[in-house]
Formats: structure tokens, sequence, C-alpha cells
């Protein structure tokens, strides 16, 4: 059974563009575990660029891959100061839709992260704490079950 077919993605993505204005908003999902746990973005809204087709992560590596493995949100609010030049090319999602300020999220299913939806703001500083924290108690409304670490037993 596929437990992400009863999510509209691209609808809660428009949605969450409209509502706070993001530049880009992405939801990378991890892909078979026979694929060693490779994280890709499926689904997008307000890129440049097909490239973000092309970005496949591992656990660990890139906005996604840290979020995956840590099953922590993270928040950027510049990218020019937070990250150093020499660490960008790890973030090859920030670098090819050039996003100034930025925030992660993980998405879980039985207390597993399974996916990771990233929002964006080509400008630095756009994206605050505040608006941050107002996303994340808004997605609730869109991904349900896959956020806030759904508790169930196996």
């Amino acid at each position: 059974m596929n437990e992400w077919a009863n999510v509209n993605f691209q609808g809660e993505l428009e949605r969450i563009q409209q509502s706070f204005g993001f530049d880009f908003v992405g939801i990378a999902l991890i892909q078979s575990p026979d694929r060693n746990f490779e994280l890709r973005w499926t689904n997008v809204v307000g890129n440049r660029s097909e490239r973000y087709r092309r970005i496949v992560l591992q656990s660990g590596k890139g906005v996604a891959g840290l979020v995956f493995k840590t099953g922590k949100p993270i928040y950027v609010g510049d990218a020019e100061t937070d990250l150093s030049p020499d660490d960008l090319f790890n973030y090859p999602i920030i670098m090819t839709e050039k996003l100034k300020s930025f925030g992660a999220v993980p998405l879980y299913k039985y207390n597993r992260v399974k996916g990771v939806l990233l929002v964006g703001f080509r400008a630095k500083r756009k994206l605050t704490e505040t608006i941050f924290e107002q996303f994340k108690e808004t997605i609730k409304d869109g991904f349900g079950p896959f956020y806030d670490k759904e508790m169930v037993k196996e």
C-alpha cells in the first residue's frame, strides 16, 4: 500500500506557497530501502529550473539529508552568513534555487522520517523564526499524520 497515496502534495505545496508567499516550496521523499534510503525532490513549487529532479541525497547530506538523519527542523535566516561559503556546495537545492533564507521540517510516518518539507525565500532574512513557527503550525492541517511523529504500534 502506498502510504502517500491520500496526500495531494502538489496542492499542499501550492497552498503553503500562497499562504506565506514563499519563493520556493519542495518536498523530498525517501526512496525505497533497496536504494540506500536516497532522498529525491519529488514535488516543488516556485522552482527556477528542473535541476532539482537530478538531486539525489543520502542521509546526512544536504538540507533534506540532515533533516532526515536528525529528525529535527532546520532554520537558516541568512544562508550567506549562517553557512560557510565552503559548505554551500553541500546544499545543492539551496544553490540551485538560489535560496537565501530557508527552513525544513521532517515528515514522519510510524515514528520514522519519510520525507522532508523545505520552504525558502531568495532574499536574506525574509524567513524569520516567527514565520517559520507559524508555517510549522499550519502544515499540520494538510500533512496530518505525516507531521508531528505519529505514534502507531506496528
